[in-house]
């Protein structure tokens, strides 16, 4: 059976094609179509996903509809919150039935109660009953702090942004080979010789050094992919705060490639910073190559000393296209030449997670410090973390 045939086989109802497809013949039209019908419902899909999802059809055949469906699933998909969607698109487009979806936001969303963010800078919850019922009063700010970053309303991202604009991360220290005069400390014979030849033979005080200190170089490797769309935002404006405070500082982005960011979150503005990065990085919402990125990073960056004796800070949710083997030979590398390894994942401070998807798992025994990056509050925790690396 060719391409064409198989194509409008699954494309055709009882009689004979139905549906948007009843014109289409071309295989390749056929399934771009899904991919960007599969946009068009709100998935994150890219034209690099569209090209990857017809390399992949292409490879596996099309004579079966399931080789369709997985090698879309494959390419096309970023998250598990993708794919009821994609069941969705997929059986209403290679069916003629119109898709079941509603809102994704009202779908996936359970009710719950938060505290009301006012204008005056403070949130209150009020009980009904007795006069003896306790009235709470929190501030907007603590209640924000804590709220994930991958669910604020655009009023809230513009008070996160002035929280972010207070944020003065600070560089870790490690010992120089340099000494100083100091109160206390090592002998410093050279010197208490010089002050004995000053008084001419006469007894005089004891010299003491001590070694100084430099600031460690941080590296921040912040992913960018569909999955991490939410948060890219937020790590980012953290990632500026670094580069504004912190001298020795490299940021890279990781998605399907590996972008140099640095320059343009230098910055002053935080808004001009994520400008001028966003027209640097040119996989935005993309896909994940984690194993492939990291290895280019060590082999163009690492092993050349940027990643040598520094503090290397990963932020992703360690979903990863690619096999984990790669991911988890590249992260025994960057250990190897790196002081201090931190992984940051948006899912680590929620309620159930547990680190099992293939690239956390791949990755974890290389990592000193994992902890979680959803909110303000564990981005605090985080510069704290990376302060005493």
């Amino acid at each position: 059976m060719t391409a064409v045939t198989a194509v409008t086989a699954m494309t055709a109802g009882p009689t004979g094609p139905t549906g948007p497809l009843a014109a289409a013949r071309r295989p390749d039209e056929v399934l771009l179509g899904f991919a960007r019908a599969l946009r068009a419902a709100g998935t994150a899909v890219t034209a690099d996903r569209e090209r990857t999802f017809l390399t992949a059809a292409a490879a596996i055949g099309l004579d079966r509809r399931s080789h369709v469906y997985w090698a879309g699933r494959a390419t096309l998909t970023s998250s598990p919150a993708d794919i009821e969607r994609y069941d969705s698109v997929f059986e209403a487009w290679f069916s003629g039935r119109p898709p079941q979806l509603g809102p994704a936001a009202e779908r996936a969303r359970p009710p719950s109660r938060q505290a009301p963010l006012g204008e005056d800078g403070s949130g209150a919850e009020t009980g009904e009953g007795d006069d003896d019922v306790v009235r709470a009063r929190a501030s907007a700010r603590e209640v924000l702090r804590h709220r994930d970053v991958g669910g604020l309303t655009p009023g809230e991202r513009e008070a996160l942004t002035r929280l972010f604009g207070a944020l003065r991360p600070e560089a870790p220290r490690r010992r120089a080979r340099r000494h100083v005069r100091a109160r206390a400390g090592l002998v410093d014979g050279p010197a208490t010789l010089r002050e004995q030849l000053r008084r001419v033979g006469e007894p005089g005080p004891v010299r003491r050094r001590r070694r100084t200190t430099r600031p460690r170089r941080v590296v921040l490797l912040v992913d960018v992919s569909g999955s991490m769309a939410p948060y890219a935002d937020s790590l980012l404006r953290l990632a500026h705060a670094f580069a504004r405070s912190v001298s020795s500082v490299e940021v890279f982005t990781m998605g399907t490639r590996l972008t140099h960011v640095t320059r343009a979150l230098r910055e002053r503005d935080p808004e001009q910073a994520l400008r001028a990065a966003g027209q640097v990085v040119p996989d935005w919402s993309g896909g994940t190559r984690l194993g492939e990125v990291l290895g280019a990073f060590l082999d163009r960056w690492g092993r050349r000393g940027l990643a040598r004796g520094a503090v290397v800070v990963l932020f992703s949710d360690g979903w990863e296209r690619e096999g984990p083997e790669l991911l988890g030979e590249q992260m025994r590398r960057l250990r190897a030449l790196a002081h201090h390894v931190v992984w940051a994942n948006p899912h680590r401070g929620k309620a159930g997670y547990q680190p099992v998807q293939q690239g956390i798992v791949a990755a974890l025994p290389h990592v000193d410090a994992f902890v979680a990056g959803h909110s303000f509050a564990t981005f605090e925790e985080l510069v704290e973390v990376v302060a005493r690396a």
